[in-house]
C-alpha cells in the first residue's frame, strides 16, 4: 500500500477515490490512528486529520505523514519525537472561505438568538427573541492569515467596523490594533490564529472579561487558546454574550469519547459539554472546513502532496520546522 488515510469521513473518501490515480494504491479508514487499534502504519506514508497522535514509536517505519488540514500543531510533538527525520506537510489553502463562513455562520445565530428561535417554535413566543443586526457593529479578528482575512472581507460585506490583530501585519487593507485596543470595543471577537506554545490560553477569563458583555466570541482556529472553563465562568457571570466553537481543547479525547460514548473525567473536557447549558452557546464538531468545495478543493491538493512527495521525497507545503 502506498498511502493510508486515517479520519476520511464518507464524503471525503469518495473525493478522494475520485481524485487519487489509479496508479496509488490507497486504504482509508473513518477512524483515528489511536481509535484504529493500528500497532504498525499500514503503509509508508500516513494521511490523518486533526485528531489522530502518531505513536513515536512510528518514526523509524514511515516515510511521511501528511495532514489533511490548515494547522499542523498535532504533528509537532512527533517531529520532535522523530528528530525532524519524517516529512511532514498539511493543506494551507483549501478552507479558508468555508471556514470564514461558519464563523460568520455562528456570529449571526447568535446576534439573532437563533437557538432560541428554533426551540421557540411550538410555543410560536417571540418574548426574549429580539436580536441584533450586523451592520455598524464591529468586528474584531484576532490572527488575520489566510482564514482570518476571508473573515475580514466577509465582516466588511456586510458594512461592519472590521480591526485585525496580528503581529505581521501583511494586508494593507486591514485595519491593525493591539488586543487591548480592540478587546473592549467588539461586538464579535474571531479567533483565527495558528496555535503556538505563546498564544496557549489566549483568550482567558482576565482577556474576555475586558469585552462588551453582550461580545459573541468565536473560536474557528484551535480550541486550546479559548480555556472552556474560563467560557463557562464568563457565561455564568453573563460577562459575554454568547460563545460558538467549531475547535475544542484536548479535542482529539473530546471526539474519542463522545463517538465512543466513554465516561469523560478530565474537568477541561467536562467544561466542553457544561458550556451546552447556555441558550447562547452553539457547538460544532470541528466542521467548519466541510463544504462540497473545499473537500474537492483539500482531495485535489492532498493528491498533489502525495505525488510531489513520491517523485521527492519531501512535500509541496512542508510543516514549518520552528
Amino acid at each position: 500500500m502506498d498511502v493510508y488515510f486515517y479520519e476520511a469521513f464518507e464524503e471525503e473518501q469518495e473525493a478522494l477515490r475520485e481524485s487519487l490515480p489509479i496508479s496509488i494504491k490507497a486504504g482509508f479508514v473513518k477512524s483515528t490512528v489511536q481509535e484504529s487499534g493500528d500497532f504498525q502504519p499500514p503503509a509508508r506514508l500516513i494521511s490523518i486529520r486533526t485528531q489522530s497522535r502518531i505513536p513515536s514509536e512510528w518514526k523509524d517505519s514511515i516515510d511521511g505523514v501528511l495532514s489533511r488540514s490548515t494547522g499542523y500543531d498535532h504533528l509537532k510533538s512527533f517531529l520532535i519525537a522523530s528528530s525532524n527525520k519524517v516529512a511532514c506537510g498539511y493543506l494551507p489553502l483549501y478552507c479558508n472561505r468555508a471556514v470564514a463562513e461558519q464563523a460568520m455562520l455562528m456570529w449571526m445565530a447568535l446576534l439573532r438568538k437563533l437557538p432560541t428561535q428554533i426551540e421557540n417554535f411550538l410555543s410560536f413566543k417571540r418574548d426574549g427573541l429580539t436580536g441584533r443586526e450586523c451592520i455598524g457593529k464591529t468586528l474584531l479578528i484576532v490572527g488575520v492569515g489566510n482564514i482570518g482575512y476571508e473573515v475580514v472581507k466577509i465582516g466588511i460585506g456586510l458594512g461592519m467596523e472590521v480591526f485585525g490583530v496580528d503581529i505581521v501585519k501583511k494586508h494593507s487593507s486591514v485595519k491593525y490594533v493591539s488586543i487591548e485596543q480592540g478587546i473592549g470595543r467588539a461586538d464579535v471577537i474571531v479567533c483565527a490564529m495558528n496555535l503556538t506554545e505563546e498564544n496557549r490560553g489566549y483568550f482567558d477569563y482576565d482577556l474576555l472579561s475586558r469585552a462588551r458583555p453582550e461580545a459573541i466570541f468565536i473560536n474557528v482556529a484551535r480550541g486550546e487558546m479559548s480555556p472552556p472553563t474560563d467560557l463557562y465562568r464568563l457565561l455564568s457571570e453573563r460577562r459575554i454574550g454568547g460563545v460558538g466553537l467549531d475547535v475544542y481543547q484536548d479535542e482529539s479525547r473530546l471526539a474519542v469519547s463522545l463517538r465512543q460514548k466513554t465516561k469523560i473525567v478530565d474537568d477541561e473536557t467536562r467544561a466542553t459539554l457544561k458550556l451546552l447549558e447556555f441558550p447562547n452557546v452553539i457547538l460544532t464538531p470541528h466542521n467548519a472546513f466541510n463544504t462540497r468545495e473545499a473537500v474537492k478543493r483539500k482531495s485535489e491538493h492532498t493528491v498533489r502532496q502525495i505525488a510531489y512527495f513520491f517523485e521527492n521525497g519531501s512535500f509541496l507545503w512542508p510543516v514549518p520546522q520552528e
